[in-house]
């Protein structure tokens, strides 16, 4: 018990430990912490839920923090035993990364802007030279220096003026995505006083150099819900509201065309998007709208010459279709398709050149990227030929080349920059990831992709990645991977740290459930609302595919998501818990009835596409039917190991903490439970590079030590 709050020593139980080397045995005498139960009742829909840890909503009430501070300790004590292989873990992993790496510079306005990194150190050192590679390196922000005395720093939205004179940014030092922007003059490099407080930390700047526009957020819900203008050198409490997001439903951003000739506005939700445009030039002018919000139609716009060109759902294209218009008739009624939608193919996104328009499609799961001209006389795919692959298109800033930029990597090749000569046809890698062990060879690992049958009769594909030499006798020790929401597609990608499974023979898969977009836009469809258990069903249907083809079985079958995949792993392990040895569930989202009937917490209200809002009373009771927190049960669960940040703002740390205290009480097994809470962090974890691959080492210590490899 921590020594600042003495007073509640009778709120939780524990057993005196020795502080053993870490090299011994665990330590059985430790017991895990046993809090209090407060019992409230939730009613709604004549229903009374009875929630006997409500109480834990509150960060300010000492009690909390010491049961956080007591369930850390029993982690740390209890895995005592697995420090110094943590260690060696994360200082393997470590190695393997190139620690003075940097990004593939970039053109942009005159100069060449670069990312990178100095060996031992956490954070990046933000660069650009004038003219060419070869002028003399400026360096606009050394995160390593302005990050120390944090316990976490997280800088974001870099913005140069046009320009080039300064740079606004935003700095996150809590973890709670609420940034303070500031602008720095990079000719002098004074930081300007100026500071505005609770934004989502990127701006846009307005051709004349000295306006910017930034996105506000509630200081309560988060929820980015205001467009300010600010004036260099004025005082911010002064700056000009120009847009306010009524709608509690959707978000409001702002941010500029990459023809630089536009401002704009967009308003989104889960169905819906607005937007509202103005002339770069004219940033005291009244913005415009583009073309007005209507329920289920999405789209997104781009800019180029005499155009605006429309990514869009309209007409029940659900998987998207190309159109335009005119910069003055810019209403839905105007319009003009240029690509038709097509039923097995999403289009995801556009990169427009002044000769080519490149489109970013994927069909059976599998990503394409196209190349046309604009005077058609070229029409093809970039030849792709792995079912386990990733490929993107990345930074391509200018209109006036024939070169386009993307990205690939699979399961076994580490990633790559590519830049393809759109008139050639011919490539160039600019940059391939380096492994910095002298014993990887990717020929030496396999990668490939299957289908299991879900219940329902649907095909569910599945990534795997293993090395080579692994036989299916169901001995292998295997990692299952899922997230499922939201239409995120969880693509297959290399990854040094896993080397650190597969080279202990670890099979590691990814599940690519219903509730992503990994076969289209009906796949997220079918995964979401009142069709959401689909997602949950076809990650235990993949589980007993992998464990009757001999990849592994339930013995050695481990199961890890974060976030909504959080979600994802406590209403399996409340489904059929015993296909799995053990679970991590990272920032997990599992008391979805009460979050999403509470107004006041961050992302809820914009939310109810997703999930449904639990005032309807369908929707409360199907969420009832799957929310993990409500179905904990008097039965037996997986080993289990439940990371949070207390400063979370996407998962509030109390859901975790909440669900794991729920288990302590009902669970009848005597398997592993272990809630670490990061007391300086928020949902995405430590800041640092090397502190998140701490992290990481923890979470495979926990499954290595399942599996008894210790080494």
């Amino acid at each position: 018990m921590k020594q600042l709050i003495p007073v509640l020593a009778l709120s939780f139980i524990f057993a005196a430990s020795c502080k053993n080397d870490s090299s011994k045995m665990i330590n059985t005498d430790v017991m895990p912490p046993v809090t209090k139960k407060n019992p409230k009742t939730l009613s709604i829909h004549n229903e009374d839920r009875v929630d006997n840890y409500y109480w834990m909503n509150d960060k300010e009430n000492p009690e909390v923090i010491a049961y956080l501070n007591a369930e850390n300790d029993y982690y740390r004590e209890s895995t005592a035993h697995t420090e110094k292989f943590q260690n060696d873990l994360f200082e393997e992993m470590k190695s393997r990364i190139k620690e003075d790496d940097s990004s593939v510079p970039y053109k942009l306005n005159g100069y060449w802007y670069q990312v990178r990194y100095e060996k031992g150190k956490d954070y990046p050192i933000y660069t650009r030279r004038k003219g060419s590679m070869d002028a003399e390196e400026e360096i606009m922000f050394d995160v390593n220096k302005m990050a120390k005395g944090h316990a976490y720093f997280n800088l974001g939205g870099v913005s140069v003026s046009p320009d080039n004179t300064y740079a606004s940014f935003g700095i996150d030092t809590v973890s709670r995505r609420k940034y303070t922007i500031q602008v720095k003059n990079l000719k002098t490099g004074e930081i300007l006083p100026e500071k505005i407080e609770t934004t989502t930390g990127g701006s846009t700047w307005a051709n004349d150099n000295k306006t910017l526009f930034y996105t506000r957020k509630d200081e309560q819900t988060l929820r980015s819900s205001q467009i300010f203008k600010h004036i260099l050198g004025e005082a911010p409490e002064n700056d000009t509201l120009v847009f306010e997001e009524k709608d509690e439903t959707f978000n409001t951003y702002v941010y500029k065309t990459k023809s630089k000739d536009f401002i704009i506005i967009g308003s989104s939700s889960t169905m819906s998007d607005e937007y509202q445009i103005l002339n770069a030039d004219q940033p005291d002018g009244e913005f415009r709208l583009f073309s007005e919000r209507r329920r289920g139609l999405e789209y997104d716009i781009a800019h180029y010459n005499d155009h605006f060109y429309i990514l869009t759902n309209k007409d029940e294209a659900q998987n998207f279709k190309l159109m335009k218009t005119s910069l003055e008739a810019t209403s839905e009624s105007h319009w003009e398709e240029m690509i038709a939608h097509r039923e097995n193919v999403l289009l995801e996104g556009i990169d427009i050149f002044n000769k080519f328009l490149v489109t970013s499609e994927r069909s059976n799961g599998l990503t394409r990227i196209h190349v046309q001209s604009w005077d058609e006389s070229e029409d093809y795919y970039l030849p792709f030929t792995s079912e386990t692959y990733t490929a993107r298109t990345t930074t391509n800033v200018d209109f006036d080349t024939k070169l386009l930029r993307y990205s690939y990597n699979s399961l076994t090749n580490p990633a790559s920059v590519i830049e393809f000569d759109m008139v050639d046809k011919t490539e160039t890698v600019l940059k391939e990831q380096e492994v910095q062990d002298p014993n990887f060879d990717k020929n030496n690992y396999i990668s490939e992709r299957i289908w299991a049958t879900a219940s329902d009769g649907t095909e569910i594909p599945v990534s795997l990645v293993y090395k080579k030499g692994i036989k299916r006798n169901g001995k292998n020790p295997l990692l299952q991977y899922g997230y499922g929401s939201y239409g995120a597609t969880m693509d297959p990608y290399f990854s040094t740290t896993r080397l650190s499974l597969l080279d202990r023979g670890f099979i590691y898969a990814i599940a690519h459930v219903r509730g992503g977009e990994y076969l289209g836009r009906e796949w997220y469809e079918s995964g979401k609302l009142l069709r959401k258990k689909n997602t949950f069903t076809d990650f235990v249907d993949v589980s007993k595919h992998l464990i009757d083809q001999k990849y592994t079985s339930p013995e050695h079958l481990y199961a890890m998501g974060g976030s909504a995949g959080g979600l994802l792993m406590g209403a399996v392990i409340n489904m059929a818990p015993e296909l799995y040895n053990g679970v991590i569930a990272a920032v997990p989202f599992v008391d979805v009835v009460t979050t999403m009937l509470d107004e006041t917490i961050p992302l809820t209200t914009g939310e109810y596409d997703e999930w449904g809002n639990p005032n309807d009373k369908e929707y409360y009771d199907y969420i009832k039917t799957y929310s993990p927190y409500d179905n904990v049960e008097a039965k037996a669960y997986p080993n289990l190991l439940v990371t949070t940040g207390l400063y979370d703002s996407q998962v509030q740390y109390w859901e975790p903490a909440k669900w794991v205290a729920k288990l302590r009480e009902m669970k009848t097994d005597t398997n592993k439970l272990y809630l670490e809470t990061n007391m300086d962090a928020g949902h995405g974890g430590a800041s640092g590079r090397f502190e998140a691959l701490k992290e990481l080492a923890k979470d495979y210590a926990f499954i290595l030590d399942l599996e008894q490899i210790t080494e």
